[in-house]
């Protein structure tokens, strides 16, 4: 949502109602109106947190005795794919490759204008969604090493046990029949019995992918369906780097997205509610310091209206989670569909 678009004749620059440093620019109903839907969402946030979070001891405990636990995570789908004939190496591939162009784009714009883009909650975004590939790659380096060590492991044992039971005699057709349901229920406690549950780096790893996924619908949204048609309409300038910033992001989080095979709990919104709002409490503070314009004009404190726009902004949340959690859902639903014996996913998220 970075407006400004460099010299330009044709860019938009906001411009500066009130003294922000006046106190009586706080000191009013709209500020404490603004502030209480503010520090509302942010005490909503940190319930749900707590309830479906909790300490890490809790969280484990829970895990081990609900597999399907909503919130639970294994160690192994932060770097699975989704597909069970896909190399974990491809997910690790897309990674880096993600990680290597954000990168190169955020270094080049802080180049070209300066560390002042950080201003914007745009950039805050970009940011985070560069550090969830860098992350992302490092979780899939480790795991495409357990994925070589486990299968080679596979390999030897299967070859073994092979070697040791000499000659061997198929089941019959009804033996088949009546072992296929005792089969499936086994290989399905076992798959979950043995699989590891995610440490420090692997839950961090999935909020942060929760996080962007509302933030980058939001940004994306507002600038595309909102900002976009009342730029073009006023001939602004639209350079290379404020289209980039407003596609890219979300070109590579939904190609992860329908490679990875991390779940999707509506839960987990708190953290996109909790990272608008430090957002927003951040330029409070730099405004109450420093005498500068807003980046978006629905920030601006000094008019009646702000109450409802913050109000309206916060409510916002919603739909663009909505967004991603259906784009889940549709990826369920197709690969289910398509691949329906070797898609790994669960389908309640």
């Amino acid at each position: 949502m970075h407006i400004s678009a460099g010299a330009s004749a044709h860019s938009w620059h906001p411009v500066m109602t009130a003294d922000t440093t006046d106190p009586h620019y706080w000191w009013n109903w709209r500020f404490s109106l603004c502030a209480i839907w503010v520090l509302a969402s942010m005490i909503a946030a940190s319930v749900l947190i707590w309830k479906h979070e909790g300490p890490d001891g809790e969280r484990n405990e829970r895990a081990e005795n609900q597999h399907s636990n909503v919130g639970t995570l294994y160690a192994d789908e932060a770097w699975r794919p989704c597909l069970k004939q896909v190399h974990p190496a491809w997910l690790l591939a897309f990674r880096v490759v993600a990680f290597s162009l954000l990168s190169a784009l955020l270094v080049i714009y802080v180049v070209v204008d300066g560390g002042a883009v950080f201003y914007y909650y745009t950039q805050w975004t970009f940011t985070l969604v560069t550090l969830y590939f860098g992350l992302g790659s490092l979780l899939s380096v480790y795991g495409c090493y357990q994925y070589v060590n486990k299968v080679d492991g596979v390999k030897v044992d299967h070859t073994r046990s092979n070697n040791e039971q000499g000659v061997y005699i198929a089941p019959t057709d009804e033996e088949n029949m009546n072992a296929h349901p005792m089969k499936k229920s086994s290989v399905f406690l076992e798959e979950h019995s043995d699989r590891e549950i995610a440490g420090f780096w692997g839950y961090l790893f999935q909020i942060i992918y929760q996080m962007i996924a509302g933030a980058v619908m939001l940004t994306d949204c507002v600038f595309w369906l909102v900002l976009f048609p009342f730029l073009a309409m006023k001939k602004y300038d639209l350079n290379f780097f404020l289209v980039g910033m407003h596609s890219v992001n979300a070109v590579f989080l939904l190609g992860d997205t329908f490679l990875n095979c991390l779940r999707f709990p509506w839960f987990r919104i708190s953290y996109f509610l909790l990272w608008t709002s430090i957002f927003v409490i951040f330029q409070w503070i730099v405004h109450a310091c420093v005498p500068v314009w807003w980046p978006y004009p629905f920030l601006d404190l000094s008019s009646n209206h702000a109450p409802l726009w913050y109000f309206l902004v916060a409510v916002l949340h919603v739909p663009c989670y909505a967004i991603f959690s259906f784009v889940i859902k549709l990826k369920h639903f197709l690969l289910s569909m398509w691949f329906p014996q070797t898609y790994r996913c669960l389908k309640g998220t």
